[in-house]
């Protein structure tokens, strides 16, 4: 911000006015609403192995970081200069290899980086450049000049961060943005969306693209999604591609669909288990030999990893002589590789002063900081240089200059790393005005990282005078194309909601179910019931019933306790231990998954519900209250979040687009849960009162007590509510409207029309349903003696129903989520990680 003379730059005059006008709390407060806003949107950042969650918060610095165009154009044209290069240097590694040949780079530096693939040489592509997609990291040296830190060319992540940022600090600091005359990104945007659909191999006018995630536990996955959503593709997971007859597919619900081109962020080893990693869950068996048949482009190419080399930067001066007769125009840092004798004998007579890495990332704590090594770390790693030299490249430790950030209310310096992007075009390549900027947590730290607790930061490149920039109404060149739909639903998105139906529909039930047994366990604390009482028992075991956590209270555990002897600790384990299956904490873990898997499909209304049942649930949990009060009132704000999120749903999506799934599975989980509470509570028999009271929990439970006493205005009978619970057809919540409803929507599935007859799936629910619309609720009461304890005709027709809701579900896994199992290699290879 500062000049040597400690002068403000002049583009930032104004920045640092509109600062001092906010003043201190002015800006906290701009600050405070940024988190606010990302949060509401659900920007996260997933930090492996973090105790505070794996989706981490987005944190993004009020102040922003700039760049004057004169400067930027500088750089820019260095972005390009070195984009072009790597391009060149791809084409050759797995080429000719006149690198190598004519001694420009020494052979180890590529056949010993992990990122060299022998499996990917002599590949042709049909892309305008090799090298579609390039990032670099830069930072301002001492000399004033901005240098090259690191290029990323595998599956260079940053992107929609970038985006989101710019779009958070425009809406947060409008007065600073719109004076500014800051470059917009829109253009940038429309040329990347172009890139991928010129990468087409038969250059389709609307070629089927697919954005390629690990899945959501992956560090980045919101920014998968983000660039789905925004971009429109489909985002899919591995098991959602297939391989045949040389061809790349999607499996949608329908059938296969052929994909065109793929947006990977998968890296290499990952991306093919028959020809690389075999261990691999990512990727697509058969996927390089449909690339190298052109009929697949995948951006960045497999093999791609072996640009992201330190040990090159010392040769790049040479390869940028030999492929464009030019100078470097953007610095690197000085670096040494270990390989040359000459340079590893400075490296090793000069450790403690220099930053020593491996030519390869094989995992994140490869790097070594010279002057906080103690003596025994020192000879350790010059052991480690001296056996393996080739390995090794030491470089230069610079002290980057810092810019302001927003720290704790005050503004103070900091390091930071600016990721810039460029994506290759018919005439060279095009750089993003900005990029991603990424600012260490403290003054003394070194290392910028967001794994390591850093934040990010605008990056603002300031126009002397305001451009006017189009925004694309639409990505395609045809606006015409018709809406997707299920046609076009990968399967593990289907997958996917449908289970988010099942879960959201499990969380509902049995929170209402645990609601209202705790309401009946305080009323006997206040009562001079005991709390053994038949009422307590039959509740209780339909606890374990309904949340299957057995043996629960059915019978002794392994340890020999009974957990009828403490009620409270029992359900305090039902309703809290994420690590007991069937629990509710559980349920709400494995909802949460499924949502995220899924998030791109969401309204950022449903994220902010769904981010509140998060919040609650965290917030219990890290509550020492444990009190039954309490937990009701947990209990009470959570069933209104859930009926919220799952009212959004359906303004979310289209039936058509996968909302059909997500019935499904919900109509599918609450008619088997209204099944086992039906069994629970009234196949036996109790005395008079025990038996009015279990049917009032019943109609509580299910929310139905007011409807039932509007609808017959009688004391609770068991055939009445028989009827309204289980064979009432025009009642939403009774079994018969749910299995209608569930034929129905099956009926609208792919391969239930194709068919002459029903399909299995169809056969099972239409059997359901038709056994239901012949029972008759004076029937099923009946008992052959008053002797009999169990109503066998009820119980027979509950258990027959639930056995045939097992079987829909399975036949619908079977039919549309039947996943292909893995492929092994013939010869076993060996990938470092």
């Amino acid at each position: 911000m500062f000049t040597p003379k400690m002068d403000v730059k002049p583009h930032w005059t104004k920045l640092f006015k509109g600062l001092g006008e906010l003043g201190e709390e002015g800006l906290n407060a701009r600050q405070r609403d940024i988190d606010w806003l990302l949060a509401e949107n659900g920007v996260t950042y997933n930090v492996y192995n973090d105790p505070k969650g794996l989706h981490r918060p987005w944190n993004l610095n009020a102040v922003p970081f700039l760049l004057h165009e004169s400067e930027w154009k500088l750089v820019e044209a260095g972005l390009k200069q070195r984009a072009e290069l790597l391009n060149l240097v791809l084409k050759d590694v797995y080429g000719e290899r006149n690198l190598i040949k004519n001694g420009i780079v020494p052979s180890e530096i590529i056949y010993g980086h992990r990122g060299f693939l022998r499996q990917c040489t002599g590949i042709k592509y049909s892309t305008e450049k090799l090298l579609s997609m390039y990032a670099a990291d830069i930072a301002r040296g001492t000399d004033g000049r901005l240098w090259v830190v690191n290029d990323r060319a595998e599956a260079p992540s940053g992107m929609g961060y970038a985006l989101e940022n710019r779009s958070t600090t425009s809406r947060m600091l409008p007065e600073m943005f719109s004076k500014m005359n800051v470059k917009g990104l829109s253009g940038f945007f429309q040329e990347f969306n172009q890139m991928l659909v010129d990468a087409s191999p038969e250059n389709k006018e609307n070629p089927n693209i697919v954005i390629l995630t690990p899945g959501s536990h992956n560090e980045t996955y919101f920014e998968h999604a983000f660039l789905a959503s925004f971009l429109g593709y489909p985002l899919v997971q591995g098991n959602d591609l297939v391989v045949r007859n040389g061809f790349l597919w999607m499996k949608s619900l329908k059938g296969l669909k052929q994909v065109d081109v793929v947006l990977r962020r998968v890296d290499d080893a990952y991306i093919d288990p028959l020809e690389l990693r075999e261990d691999s869950r990512l990727g697509v068996a058969g996927l390089l030999d449909v690339v190298r048949r052109g009929n697949v482009a995948i951006i960045n190419p497999v093999g791609s990893a072996v640009l992201e080399n330190p040990g090159l930067i010392p040769f790049m001066p040479a390869i940028a002589r030999y492929f464009l007769k030019e100078e470097l125009i953007l610095p690197q840092i000085a670096s040494w590789w270990c390989g040359q004798e000459k340079e590893r004998n400075y490296v090793l007579n000069n450790i403690s002063n220099l930053v020593i890495k491996r030519i390869d990332r094989t995992n994140r704590e490869s790097i070594h900081f010279g002057e906080f090594l103690s003596k025994d770390e020192i000879e350790k790693l010059k052991a480690e240089i001296n056996l393996r030299p080739y390995r090794f490249v030491a470089q230069e430790k610079i002290n980057f200059s810092t810019a302001p950030n927003l720290t704790d209310g005050k503004i103070e310096p900091r390091n930071l790393v600016a990721r810039t992007f460029s994506i290759g075009t018919e005439d060279g390549y095009s750089v993003m005005p900005g990029g991603l900027v990424r600012v260490a947590p403290d003054r003394d730290t070194v290392r910028v990282s967001n794994q390591r607790g850093g934040t990010s930061k605008d990056f603002w490149i300031l126009e002397d005078a305001a451009s006017k920039e189009t925004k694309a109404h639409y990505w395609q060149p045809k606006p015409s194309i018709g809406a997707t739909g299920l046609n076009d639903l990968p399967s593990l998105t289907a997958e996917n909601l449908y289970w988010a139906g099942r879960y959201v529909g499990r969380t509902l039930v049995n929170a209402r179910f645990l609601r209202m047994v705790l309401k009946q366990m305080v009323l006997v604390q206040n009562s001079s019931e005991k709390p053994d009482s038949v009422k307590l028992q039959v509740l209780f075991n339909a606890v374990t019933q309904l949340t299957g956590t057995f043996p629960g209270f059915s019978e002794k555990n392994k340890k020999g306790e009974f957990a009828m002897d403490d009620p409270y600790k029992e359900m305090l384990s039902v309703i809290l231990d994420k690590n007991r299956s069937g629990s509710l904490a559980h349920t709400i873990s494995m909802f949460s998954n499924s949502y995220y898997s899924i998030r791109n499909l969401w309204s950022s209304d449903m994220w902010r519900v769904f981010e509140n049942i998060q919040k609650i649930w965290r917030s219990f949990e890290e509550d020492s209250d444990r009190s039954i009060n309490k937990i009701i009132k947990v209990l009470n704000q959570l069933i209104t979040r859930l009926i919220a999120f799952m009212g959004l749903i359906e303004e979310s999506i289209m039936v058509q687009q996968g909302l059909l799934l997500y019935f499904i599975g919900l109509q599918l989980e609450q008619s088997t849960l209204t099944i086992t509470k039906c069994r629970s509570l009234l196949s036996i028999k109790y005395d008079e009162q025990v038996e009015y009271e279990l049917l009032e929990y019943l109609l509580v439970s299910h929310e139905s007590l007011n409807i039932y006493r509007h609808s017959y205005r009688s004391y609770i009978q068991i055939e009445h509510v028989i009827d309204l619970v289980m064979l009432d057809l025009e009642y939403s919540r009774s079994l018969t409207y749910m299995f209608n409803r569930i034929q129905k929507d099956i009926s609208k599935l792919p391969h239930s029309d194709t068919m002459h007859h029903l399909v299995d799936y169809q056969k099972y629910i239409f059997e359901g349903f038709s056994k239901l619309r012949l029972a008759n609720s004076i029937d099923l009461v009946k008992s052959e003696s008053k002797e009999d304890v169990v109503r066998k005709d009820l119980d027979n027709l509950l258990e027959e129903l639930s056995d045939l809701l097992y079987e829909t579900s399975q036949s619908i896994s079977k039919t549309y989520f039947d996943h292909t199992t893995k492929q092994n290699q013939l010869v076993r290879q060996s990938f470092p990680i």
